[in-house]
């Protein structure tokens, strides 16, 4: 069995949590990022992905062994979701407020659910 080599010096990419939700006519992807600035995040998409990617800078330049506790993540985060139904990507919009990202996409016309009248006869 051969032995796995890892490359250390490759900077690991932080997960980027995320919620998604719909309703009748759009899909919506929430995803805390406090601390980035708008310019430093990069949101892709297309009929059928989602791509979010960006960096998280330190605040302040205190060494590894100057912190009594480090549990924030800073570094680069992304995340990519696979859209569930079809979507119209041309339309989607993205807003940042409060550290929250939010993405609105609507949903393709073809997607959405219609109610069958049974008919008897």
């Amino acid at each position: 069995m051969a032995d796995e080599i890892i490359d250390e010096s490759e900077e690991t990419e932080g997960q980027l949590a995320i919620d998604v939700y719909q309703d009748d006519e759009n899909i919506y992807i929430i995803a805390p990022i406090a601390g980035t600035a708008p310019a430093n995040i990069d949101v892709q998409i297309t009929d059928e992905v989602v791509t979010i990617r960006g960096e998280r800078k330190s605040g302040h330049k205190a060494g590894e062994e100057q912190h009594f506790v480090q549990e924030c993540y800073w570094g680069p985060f992304g995340r990519t979701f696979v859209l569930p139904i079809a979507v119209d990507s041309e339309k989607a919009k993205a807003q940042m407020k409060n550290g929250l990202l939010s993405i609105t996409i609507p949903k393709d016309s073809r997607s959405k659910t219609k109610s069958l009248k049974i008919e008897t006869g």
